[in-house]
């Protein structure tokens, strides 16, 4: 039996959750001009923990795996694309860079859960590979292009936190099927709060630990951005698609990702894209695109 089209309504959400994710990176941008880099994830997370957890009670699974989803999740992959985005990295460039995150999920899946690398994800990888040579090169020699080596390197850092989050929710549904997955997001986003007011505390200059209470409005609403509508209406969206739809109709539509985060990053903030950049890019999507969309032209 062949898999249903998305229906109008469906096509409309995943098309909204395509611009909501790729527009993400330029309110980050936005929002890093009045808070620091861990001043941001604690406001991003208490913005999408506290509607709902009022509402939400707790996943009915080891607080263990809850904790460490926040760690990897919350802590390491936000807190250092904000790190990364606050000393150079790009908006554009940080969309293309954090879906890496695939490729680092399949490395990790076979070390440490001993999954089978399929033909598409092999060729994929290895397309990654050339393509993350390419961000590479873009540094060497006195011109480094519009973004750091720094920057690019925390991305990619990002980028494997994000995996290992991936790894951690494998665990979680292979063990605990019955789970809530909103739930789970509510409340592993708490355990990001306080790590990030402790690092806040630790490591912001004393001029700058209280530079939030002079933030401007638009700075507030780039955070409510990042914390409802990027967490809560995205992800929330996207988790309707994937009960309604086989993950081979959806996961497609996540490349459109990079493409609206290089528009917005070029469009409005002017950012410079070098052709070792231009180069890379093409060979990370094209990556994409042979892991999401191999296994299925196969099948066909």
């Amino acid at each position: 039996m062949k898999n249903p089209a998305l229906g109008g309504r469906d096509l409309a959400a995943a098309l909204v959750v395509v611009l909501v994710w790729g527009v993400n990176f330029v309110v980050m941008k936005f929002a890093l001009r009045d808070f620091s880099p861990f001043q941001l994830g604690a406001a991003r997370f208490v913005f999408a923990v506290l509607p709902l957890a009022l509402f939400v009670k707790p996943p009915r699974i080891p607080w263990h795996w809850v904790l460490l989803y926040g760690a990897f999740q919350g802590v390491g992959q936000f807190g250092l694309v904000f790190l990364a985005l606050k000393v150079g990295m790009t908006a554009a460039l940080a969309s293309v860079l954090l879906q890496t995150q695939v490729f680092f999920t399949a490395l990790f899946g076979f070390v440490l859960l001993h999954e089978r690398a399929s033909r598409p994800l092999q060729a994929g990888l290895l397309l990654a590979a050339l393509g993350l040579a390419c961000f590479a090169l873009n540094y060497v020699g006195p011109a480094g292009g519009a973004s750091s080596l720094l920057g690019f390197a925390l991305t990619l850092c990002a980028a494997a936190m994000w995996a290992l989050s991936n790894i951690v929710a494998r665990r979680v549904q292979l063990l605990h099927t019955d789970y809530s997955p909103m739930a789970f997001v509510v409340w592993s986003s708490a355990v990001a709060v306080i790590p990030f007011m402790a690092l806040s505390l630790a490591f912001d200059p004393q001029a700058l630990r209280w530079q939030w209470l002079q933030a401007r409005a638009s700075s507030w609403l780039a955070v409510a951005y990042l914390g409802w509508v990027a967490t809560l209406v995205g992800y929330g969206l996207w988790t309707s698609l994937l009960k309604r739809h086989p993950a081979n109709r959806v996961a497609p539509f996540s490349l459109g990702v990079p493409v609206i985060g290089l528009a917005a990053g070029m469009l409005v903030l002017d950012e410079r894209i070098t052709p070792w950049q231009w180069a890379g890019t093409a060979l990370v999507v094209a990556a994409l695109a042979c892991v999401m969309l191999g296994g299925l032209v196969k099948r066909r």
